[in-house]
């Protein structure tokens, strides 16, 4: 068995006993699949930690920065209580209107709103509106932006708060410090950003999957 069948076994078997799907799922799913979506969004079991990491937040306020389809926006919003809110930021108009729909057949469309637009214009706007501070914020847009994205969750969070940076290891390509592909300079200044910044405590996993190699940055706000 080659390595990737394996990481695709054990992720199938975590999923069926700890992160199962349900219709809503599974439909945002086939409608991304149905759309042409790329196949970038999370997995089931690292959807079901986004969401078990807003429930440990008692999270009331979360910051999405990259919809796609809604799938991991489906996946956080169902942690939040009635009154939560969830922002999710799209650059793609169609990818948007895909999410979109997801939402609403989720029943979330009450608590999540997809905003269209590049989020370096989106989050100036949102931060103009003096919203409740993002308990949660969760990165996953384009990687180029990483430490930009990070400097905003800074500004939008409070004390406690938790950022989420997704893809980070760039099939270990983060490690070349002479790369000048944005998806590397972006992601290593972030990396980068979290270290040094006196305000923020964190750390990055490597993760294997049905998605491959990968990992991710998490990262607490500090008083």
């Amino acid at each position: 068995m080659s390595d990737s069948q394996l990481w695709d076994d054990v992720d199938a078997y975590f999923t069926d006993h700890l992160a199962p799907d349900d219709e809503a799922l599974r439909a945002a799913l086939r409608e991304n699949e149905a759309a042409g979506l790329p196949h970038i969004a999370v997995t089931a079991a690292q959807g079901k930690f986004l969401q078990l990491l807003a429930e440990v937040q008692g999270a009331r306020h979360i910051l999405e920065i990259g919809t796609l389809g809604g799938y991991s926006t489906i996946w956080m919003a169902r942690a939040l209580p009635e009154d939560g809110r969830l922002i999710s930021l799209e650059y793609n108009a169609r990818h948007a209107e895909v999410a979109t729909r997801n939402i609403a057949r989720a029943g979330l469309d009450r608590i999540a709103e997809v905003r269209v637009g590049p989020a370096l214009e989106s989050l100036p706007k949102l931060a103009d509106e003096n919203p409740a501070p993002f308990d949660l914020v969760f990165i996953d847009a384009d990687k180029a932006n990483n430490a930009h994205y990070v400097e905003w969750a800074l500004r939008l969070t409070r004390t406690g708060s938790l950022i989420v940076l997704d893809n980070v290891v760039r099939g270990g390509r983060v490690l070349d410090a002479g790369s000048t592909e944005p998806d590397i300079v972006g992601t290593r200044a972030a990396i980068e950003l979290i270290a040094s910044h006196p305000r923020l405590s964190g750390t990055a996993i490597q993760t294997v999957g049905s998605k491959g190699y990968d990992g991710f940055a998490v990262a607490r706000v500090l008083d």
